[in-house]
């Protein structure tokens, strides 16, 4: 699953610290230029997201539950250049699968709720990652970043997900 939702390093670092997630990778997706660079998502408009390449183990974490937390992490409602922005909220995947149907449905939930999400949700051609020195970088760096943790979020979405922790 390829998830934006602002600066890739702090959403990074809390994604990371899910039980079941086997690896994150930080990148890029949803532009048109080919092979962009940290450089050119920032200063030249290529349409890319900065996003979070999750692989998880769906035997210990949910998508559902995946995605509630995504959807705690950042406030989804902020549009953030929705379709080509750098710091857009996003939910991609290589493929249509049901990653994408349960985003879809999730975002339904919020709606009715009253919210007004701004969550691009949508295939992509292709996940680009970032440079090495982007790859853990608050981790690497001995940084915690501050979280968002919307409880009412949690409970309307209707997951036991906890919070990562080390914030």
């Amino acid at each position: 699953m390829i998830l934006g939702s602002g600066c890739f390093w702090g959403r990074e670092y809390h994604l990371r610290k899910l039980p079941g997630v086997i690896s994150t990778r930080v990148g890029f997706a949803g532009g048109r230029a080919t092979d962009p660079t940290y450089v050119q998502v920032c200063e030249e408009n290529t349409g890319h997201a900065e996003v979070v390449s999750v692989n998880y183990d769906t035997r210990i974490l949910t998508t559902r539950d995946l995605l509630t937390e995504f959807f705690t992490l950042h406030n989804f409602e902020l549009n953030r250049g929705r379709g080509t922005g750098q710091y857009r909220s996003a939910v991609f995947s290589l493929v249509e699968d049901e990653q994408l149907t349960t985003a879809r449905q999730m975002l339904l939930i919020l709606e009715r709720a009253g919210y007004q999400p701004t969550t691009d949700v949508a295939v992509v051609a292709d996940f680009h990652p970032a440079d090495a020195r982007h790859q853990q970088y608050c981790t690497a760096r001995g940084m915690s970043p501050t979280r968002r943790n919307d409880t009412k979020i949690r409970e309307l979405l209707g997951t036991a997900t906890k919070p990562g922790t080390g914030c």
